[in-house]
């Protein structure tokens, strides 16, 4: 989705009338994927502080898998995180099987971290308070896992 124009300009009557709806619904829309990507990347990073206090070493898939994806071809972008399909004990060990206990990282992780969640957002979308907020380069379905 390129960029819309920032002014439409339409006369009645004699009477010039600007609106920047389309322009302020991109913004709204880019601030919030920003946002997005953001939690994104703290909430990939927490999880793999959490599973490798408990498994004491950098081993397995499941820390290293983590990942994200921003869906923003929707109207309204969303989040969505989990393990990717190469760490396939992933799912045994977030909600346990009959012989392995269930640890809940990824739930806890969560739960642990919304209010910093909430931060980011509210940071990312009290940009629209300003008259220019800067607005992150284009990217379409933006997939990626968090710092090493």
């Amino acid at each position: 989705m390129s960029v819309p124009k920032s002014v439409v300009k339409i006369k009645r009557d004699g009477i010039e009338y600007i609106s920047s709806v389309d322009y302020t619904q991109y913004t709204i829309k880019e601030l919030i994927r920003a946002a997005l990507r953001d939690c994104g990347k703290l909430y990939c990073n927490r999880f793999r502080q959490a599973y490798y206090r408990i498994f004491k070493r950098k081993k397995g898939r499941v820390g290293k898998y983590t990942g994200y994806w921003v869906r923003s071809k929707k109207d309204v972008p969303d989040l969505l995180v989990g393990i990717k399909k190469n760490a396939f004990y992933g799912g045994f060990q977030e909600f346990g099987s009959s012989k392995t206990t269930r640890l809940g990282l990824m739930i806890g992780t969560a739960q642990d971290n919304i209010s910093n969640f909430a931060d980011i957002q509210a940071q990312y979308l009290g940009a629209l308070n300003q008259d220019d907020p800067n607005v992150p380069a284009n990217e379409e379905e933006y997939e990626g896992g968090a710092d090493d």
